[in-house]
């Protein structure tokens, strides 16, 4: 399973962690996915697209 939203296509950023010799080694942030039905498909999507779905539905 792709770490990606299905809904706005967002992935993982990466960063860079520095020790105090200040050796780099890549850290990869994640986005928070969430699995769920919405018109009975099963979609995996980040909180954040969770959050404006339910703000559309209110208006």
């Amino acid at each position: 399973m792709a770490k990606k939203c299905d809904l706005c296509g967002r992935t993982s950023t990466k960063g860079m962690s520095r020790s105090h010799s200040n050796i780099k080694t890549i850290k990869r942030q994640h986005i928070n996915l969430q699995t769920k039905k919405i018109d009975g498909k099963k979609v995996t999507a980040c909180t954040k697209c969770l959050k404006t779905m339910i703000k559309i539905k209110k208006s």
